[in-house]
């Protein structure tokens, strides 16, 4: 089903949701496992599986030489995503990324969720390697998300790359990310929001946001989509901090504030284990709000790490 008919089925309640990572290479799928079994009991209508690029090693030959070569450290989203939806009966949302693959190896990609029935994909951009500075396109793949989002809406329309299918559309609902701080390259808010409507223009059906913890951003994200002509749903993206290290990396890696109060309450624990308590706290009162608020539902992003996000969907539901 749908992300978007599982929102207007739900008869206005908040629905749970969670996103998890593949796991690294070498890890069997029991590790999947392990990430989700402590959650369905909250009864989610959907789950997120990450894509990621390809990154590079380099081997030195007894010559002296580097290599540079290229390798996946955490490969199958297609695959669990069948996995997923085999052992508990529930969607799975592939994300599609444009670095690290071509037109062609996307088309094929779909080809393949398509063939297993599934029914919905978030369309990303996706993240620089870590040996890059900035992101760099994948020779044959494409630049923006909003390219990569084209070739799916073509594809609903019996568009593929080098013919037309009139008689094998597929039905994709597609999701795009949204930013209620900004993206991080976008010279400002106003152009941010030009991209994210021309997203929808073309055929986005919903948006996830980037995580935040203070709702005034979820809040004035939503009102200024709503004047922009963005009406299609507005999901949040939330993780509960559990460590101070997070304090630093969280803005750092994600481009986001952390409030005040909550980073003062965070500095001011004399152990990790309050660390943890003051964060999972925090998001409890987070995720009440904007369930008061009407948000179509609450997506962790859990890092195939339960239990936080276990405890708070315990208070919530």
């Amino acid at each position: 089903m749908k992300i978007t008919d599982h929102i207007a089925q739900s008869g206005g309640k908040t629905l749970f949701s969670f996103e998890l990572l593949p796991p690294t290479k070498g890890k069997s799928i029991h590790s999947i496992y392990d990430a989700i079994d402590p959650l369905m009991e909250f009864k989610p209508p959907f789950i997120d599986v990450t894509y990621h690029r390809e990154d590079y090693i380099y081997k030195q030959h007894e010559s002296g030489l580097l290599e540079k070569i290229s390798y996946r450290k955490r490969p199958g989203t297609v695959a669990i995503c069948a996995a997923i939806m085999n052992k508990y009966k529930v969607d799975a949302v592939p994300h599609l990324i444009c670095g690290g693959f071509t037109k062609e190896e996307t088309e094929n990609a779909l080809i393949d969720l398509q063939f297993l029935g599934i029914d919905n994909v978030l369309v990303l951009r996706g993240d620089a390697r870590q040996a890059d500075t900035n992101f760099i396109p994948t020779a044959g793949g494409h630049n923006y998300a909003s390219d990569l989002l084209q070739q799916v809406v073509n594809m609903n329309q019996g568009k593929y790359l080098h013919e037309d299918h009139e008689a094998f559309k597929t039905d994709f609902c597609i999701g795009v990310a949204g930013y209620p701080e900004k993206h991080f390259e976008a010279p400002n808010l106003k152009s941010d929001f030009k991209f994210l409507k021309k997203k929808v223009d073309k055929g986005a059906n919903f948006i996830v946001t980037q995580m935040f913890y203070d709702n005034q951003k979820y809040i004035e994200f939503v009102k200024k989509c709503r004047e922009h002509e963005i009406h299609v749903p507005i999901i949040p993206g939330l993780k509960p901090i559990t460590s101070s290290k997070q304090l630093v990396s969280l803005p750092k890696i994600f481009h986001i504030d952390i409030p005040e109060e909550l980073s003062e309450a965070i500095q001011a624990c004399k152990s990790e284990a309050e660390v943890k308590e003051v964060g999972i706290e925090h998001m409890i009162a987070q995720c009440q709000e904007l369930i008061k608020l009407g948000a179509p539902v609450l997506h962790f992003y859990t890092m195939s790490n339960p239990n936080p996000t276990k405890r708070i969907a315990a208070a919530l539901f």
